[in-house]
């Protein structure tokens, strides 16, 4: 078939064949397989380890994700055929190319990026989120703090009020004590003076006028 290989680089190969007249199928199977030496000599479909379509209308097909300085053997054919030995062709890979290599290194440097960036990221969260925590259980147990100071104020206002409230009928008690020690008559003598009905006497329409001066008098003494 005339099948070449061309700008060949670490990880990519272009596989060129020239139109087949007589394939009357829809596309060509492009198949390559690494390390020809552990190929069979039969040239089975099932040994290649890949295959790809390619439409009839066209004839050139870049290979790629080689692997570098590896053996390789490709094959072209119509779409149901298996190859024989003139329509393979067994090419090297050379090293692996600077671009390739400078590539490489930036989709590992992203890639670490990426993942120190998430990491710092949830780290940041649950830094935040702890700090928020603490927050608000401070606030809280301040609340709490004020809450119990002003009940604790409450009852010792309330126990002020009581223990001044005592002082003053002890006050009372003794004052009435006192003054029931000094005047001991007083109670008798208040309710002789707050009753005095026992003294008064009707006015009779008579001229017992002696009778009653003598009674005046007797109230007057005891007053």
């Amino acid at each position: 078939m005339g099948i070449t290989v061309q700008n060949i680089t670490g990880s990519t190969a272009m596989v060129i064949w020239p139109k087949m007249a007589s394939c009357a199928d829809t596309f060509y199977s492009v198949m390559y397989h690494p390390n020809w030496n552990s190929m069979l000599s039969s040239y089975s479909r099932k040994s290649f380890q890949k295959e790809e379509r390619v439409p009839t209308t066209r004839s050139s097909f870049v290979v790629e994700n080689l692997t570098p300085l590896t053996t390789y053997i490709v094959c072209v054919t119509c779409q149901s055929a298996n190859p024989s030995s003139d329509q393979c062709r067994v090419f090297n890979t050379l090293e692996r190319d600077p671009a390739s290599a400078s590539n490489t290194k930036k989709e590992l440097a992203l890639g670490i990026w990426l993942t120190s960036s998430v990491l710092l990221l949830i780290i940041a969260a649950i830094l935040l989120y702890g700090c928020l925590h603490i927050l608000c259980r401070r606030r809280c147990e301040r609340l709490r703090g004020q809450n119990g100071t002003s009940k604790q104020d409450h009852g010792k206002a309330w126990t002020k009020n009581t223990a001044q409230d005592s002082e003053e009928l002890g006050r009372q008690s003794q004052l009435m004590q006192d003054t029931e020690e000094k005047h001991p008559g007083g109670i008798q003598l208040a309710t002789i003076i707050e009753n005095p009905s026992a003294c008064k006497e009707p006015v009779m329409p008579t001229s017992k006028s002696h009778e009653r001066m003598s009674t005046t008098r007797q109230c007057s003494a005891i007053n």
